[in-house]
Formats: C-alpha cells, sequence, structure tokens
C-alpha cells in the first residue's frame, strides 16, 4: 500500500508540473505564419525555426511559399508573421521599400558567411586566362560561351524577384558587358540543369551562383570551375556605398551574406520569447549544404526535409534545448 501510494504521489507530482510548465509555455494560444521563398532548399532553415516556435507553445502554420518581394509586405503588414531568410544585405531593397527598421524586427545572424558570385569551368579558365568577369568585354572571349549562336556569352543567372539579378544588370552595365553578355533569366533551377549539362558534354560554361546551395556540390570550385573576380566593387541601391572587396585583396563582386530572421516588428515586441528566439539561433553553412545535397541527391519531399530537420535537432538537442530554454526565460 505504501508504495502505491508514493507511486501515485509521484505521478501527481509529475502532471503538475508538467501541466505547470504547459500552463508557462509563452507563445500558447497564439499563431505564427511563417513566409518563404520559392526555393525549397531554403525550407530547412525555416523548419527549424518552426520547431522551435512550438516547443515554445506556439501554434505554428504551415509556411506560405511567396516571392521575396510579397514576404516583406506581408510581414510588414501583419499578414504574416517572420521569414528565416532574409539576406543581408542582398535584399536590402525590398527589406527598406516594406518599411525598413519602423515595420522589421531583426536581431542577430542566423547564418553567416553566404557567398555569390560568377564562375567558368575550370578548363576554359586555363586554357584562356580568364581570372576577371570584365576579360568577356572581349568579344572573342565571350564567343567561348555563346550557347545559342547570337555571339554573346550566355550568362546563367537570377530568377527575377530573387535581389541578385538587380545585382547582376547592374554589373554588366558597370563592367562595360552589355554588348557582349546575355543575361539568361527564369527557373534557376532548369538554367542551371541546361548548364551542368553543357558542362558534363565539355562546353565551357558560365553563371551566377551562391551559397549554401547544391550546385557548388555538384560543379566543385577548384575542382571543376573556378570563381570570377570583378574589376572594382559596384553594387546597386540601398548596397551602393558597399565594398565588396575580400580582407586579402580578391573581389568577387558580391559582400558576404548573412541569412537572418526577420518578423513583423509589433508581434515580436508582443512575443518576447519569440524575438528571443530569432535573435539567437545560429545555423552554420556546412550544415544548409549537406542538408542541400540530401536534398539534389533525391530526398527533396516535404517528408524528407521534415526528417532530415528532426535529425539535425537530435544531433545538436543540447544546443536545441539551449535556445528554446534561453527564449522562455526572457518572457518572464
Amino acid at each position: 500500500m505504501r508504495k502505491i501510494g508514493l507511486g501515485a504521489f509521484a505521478l501527481t507530482a509529475v502532471f503538475a508540473a508538467q501541466t505547470t510548465f504547459a500552463a508557462e509555455l509563452p507563445g500558447k494560444g497564439i499563431q505564427v505564419q511563417p513566409v518563404q521563398s520559392t526555393i525549397t532548399e531554403e525550407t530547412f532553415q525555416t523548419l527549424l525555426v518552426n520547431k522551435a516556435l512550438e516547443k515554445l507553445g506556439y501554434s505554428v502554420q504551415s509556411p506560405r511559399e511567396v516571392d521575396y518581394n510579397v514576404a516583406y509586405t506581408s510581414i510588414a503588414s501583419g499578414d504574416a508573421t517572420f521569414m528565416a531568410v532574409n539576406w543581408d544585405p542582398l535584399h536590402a531593397d525590398q527589406y527598406q521599400a516594406a518599411g525598413g527598421d519602423a515595420k522589421f524586427y531583426r536581431q542577430g545572424n542566423y547564418v553567416e558567411g553566404a557567398a555569390q558570385g560568377y564562375l567558368i569551368d575550370k578548363k576554359t579558365a586555363e586554357k584562356y586566362h580568364i581570372t576577371s568577369i570584365d576579360q568577356l568585354k572581349d568579344p572573342n572571349i565571350a564567343k567561348l560561351f555563346d550557347a545559342n549562336g547570337d555571339s554573346k556569352a550566355d550568362l546563367s543567372g537570377c530568377t527575377p524577384g530573387w535581389g541578385c539579378e538587380a545585382v547582376i544588370n547592374h554589373h554588366i552595365k558597370a563592367y562595360g558587358l552589355s554588348a557582349t553578355v546575355e543575361h539568361n533569366q527564369g527557373n534557376y533551377a532548369a538554367i542551371m540543369a541546361d548548364t551542368i549539362s553543357h558542362f558534363k558534354e565539355g562546353k565551357p560554361i558560365l553563371y551566377y551562383t551562391w551559397t549554401p546551395y547544391w550546385v557548388s556540390d555538384v560543379l566543385v570550385p577548384g575542382r571543376d570551375v573556378v570563381w570570377l573576380q570583378v574589376p572594382f566593387s559596384s553594387l546597386p541601391g540601398e548596397q551602393k556605398t558597399i565594398s565588396t572587396k575580400l580582407p586579402n585583396g580578391a573581389d568577387y563582386g558580391f559582400p558576404v551574406n548573412s541569412m537572418r530572421i526577420v518578423a513583423n516588428k509589433q508581434w515580436a515586441e508582443a512575443n518576447p520569447a519569440a524575438a528571443k528566439l530569432f535573435a539567437i539561433m545560429k545555423l552554420p553553412i556546412a550544415d544548409i549544404n549537406a542538408q542541400n545535397a540530401r536534398m539534389h541527391q533525391g530526398e527533396a519531399q516535404e517528408a524528407d526535409i521534415e526528417r532530415q530537420t528532426d535529425g539535425w535537432i537530435k544531433a545538436h538537442q543540447a544546443l536545441f534545448d539551449g535556445w528554446v530554454n534561453t527564449a522562455a526565460a526572457a518572457a518572464k
């Protein structure tokens, strides 16, 4: 009888503690609407934030896939809560146009060290000693990368609305390439599939890409392709005062970006636990590259990405729990 009594008491205590914890969850009864771009390789970053918010008690809706411009205006107006992939400074124009710091809460860097730039196949680079994109002003050099017979170099570029397309178009004018380089825009994944096919056929290729993304796992810089430098730093709009030159003197035309979590400012101020979480989460770029590579190898369904995110949390449980606990404490 004594043992049963102690067991019942212990069980009651556990239930009481759980009930108290549930009652104290700062996000209880509060809905969250994430948005993300149509780039499925950015889903992992979003899901990781979602799962941390759920641990805080928030009711997180399925992410809506929208263009970046729509994401910023939706968050600013309160129709959406947050986005985990604010590219800073690449999205500076979209961020400011939608209201800037007056409308958005943005603290901390979620992912750091995201590079972008132009690459060509290593074979052509070495044969013709091509190291800088302004060498494509030479019609004979540009013609090497002509894929459609118009004598212009075909640059596999950026989907309209992503932000990178504005920088590429600016570079083409700034570096005097308008007469010799064609910026091919559209569905980036489809354009890059063609580019990779050309590479496999032994043809010269010229393309824009960024990290973290699977392209650099297929066309490996240093082995298959090389980065091109630019003759000088030149960026449009809000980025115009930024130097793209690296400490070692190299200049690839784009500043190294951070991905930051951006949220509706009014909502973040009313939800200090979520705001704290957004400020302290950090995800290594190498982990995104590894997850993106698995997607490219065929594990790209919604259930696959969910499983990959859960696997990352399990492998980094103490770190993940630390984020949640620190965030919860901010609400007290």
